[in-house]
């Protein structure tokens, strides 16, 4: 049989818990049939993620989530080829319901499991058939924030890729929600923020950059200079931090914008690569997005950003990693446990 007719009928259901959306996807070779994805509201009211309450929701999601998604494809579980699902990294009580409930599922359709990194998965986002334009070709670079992740990795093949620099303590999206709380906004504070931004001044306030060798990054000094500033300025004003939320968030936002902008400039300088990718789920930021794209025509560099559904966490992304993984005939054994903490994988 030849390679060709073997393509035409790879359909590998994605599977994605690491930590409070559940989603489940449907890929035909790769072109994306379903992502269906459930989110947590659960967690608002305590102001970020609870990991047990989220393993809970992931219990109550995961069976209706999957029937959404191969009902939506129009496929029955006996034609899938296989079942990819994220290993890590996350938590640890969300990867546990959807490895198990994948685990489950190859083995009783006989088909293998793939596990998946979370992170590799962001980046291969820009595979999917339909993620918002052409693939970008090897080499490139990305820039990968999230909630729990910020990281400047060099991708020379699909499975070929090298962290260059990461946080030393906070990621991005955790600066973005401390600050929303800091200031009264409800969670999740990333989207609250760039809504507010885009109304403020970004120069209103000046904030301390911490000063990182390399393509390292670190947040957790620029949590503590935005604490003190307001804590003072509210002693000063107690109606200080209500009459300027716009200014603020602006400025925060910007401040966050330079940091990231002023690393990636140096990776491309180091490395010499001009093609850039943009993922994971702080990159919905409009500032972000806006002052990449202004960074990349003054620089001439060549971006992509997959669509938003696809940069957020989702199945869609499990689902193409899990399709090239089966192309090279990389599969886990059902002995495969979740990963909370997980390095980049080394090349194979």
């Amino acid at each position: 049989m030849g390679m060709d007719k073997i393509k035409k009928d790879i359909l590998i259901l994605g599977i994605e818990s690491s930590c409070d959306e559940t989603s489940a996807a449907v890929l035909h070779n790769g072109r994306m049939l379903s992502n269906i994805i459930a989110g947590q509201e659960v967690h608002r009211q305590y102001g970020g993620v609870v990991p047990e309450l989220a393993s809970r929701a992931h219990q109550q999601h995961i069976v209706p989530v999957v029937d959404a998604a191969l009902k939506q494809a129009g496929i029955q579980p006996r034609q899938l080829s296989a079942v990819a699902v994220t290993a890590g990294p996350g938590l640890q009580g969300s990867l546990l319901v959807g490895l198990s409930f994948a685990k489950s599922m190859a083995l009783a359709l006989d088909v293998p499991l793939i596990g998946v990194h979370h992170m590799q998965a962001h980046i291969l986002a820009n595979f999917i058939e339909d993620a918002g334009g052409q693939a970008p070709p090897f080499p490139f670079l990305a820039l990968t924030v999230s909630g729990g992740h910020t990281q400047i990795v060099l991708i020379r093949d699909y499975f070929d890729m090298q962290v260059l620099g990461q946080t030393l303590d906070d990621a991005v999206g955790e600066a973005f929600d401390k600050t929303a709380q800091l200031i009264g906004l409800p969670y999740p504070g990333g989207p609250q923020i760039d809504r507010l931004a885009k109304q403020g001044n970004p120069r209103a306030f000046r904030f301390a950059k911490p000063k990182v060798d390399g393509l390292d990054f670190s947040f957790s000094g620029l949590k503590t200079s935005i604490l003190y500033f307001l804590q003072k300025k509210q002693k000063e004003d107690p109606g200080f931090i209500k009459r300027n939320l716009a200014d603020i968030a602006a400025s925060v936002q910007a401040t966050i914008v330079d940091i990231l902008m002023e690393k990636i400039k140096e990776a491309s300088r180091l490395t010499g690569i001009r093609r850039w990718v943009l993922g994971g789920g702080v990159s919905a930021n409009s500032g972000l997005r806006e002052a990449f794209r202004q960074l990349a025509r003054e620089e001439g560099w060549e971006l992509y950003i997959p669509r938003f559904e696809y940069t957020t966490d989702n199945a869609a992304m499990i689902a193409i990693t899990g399709y090239l993984k089966y192309l090279r005939g990389d599969f886990s054994g059902l002995d495969l446990v979740p990963k909370a903490r997980w390095d980049m994988p080394a090349k194979k």
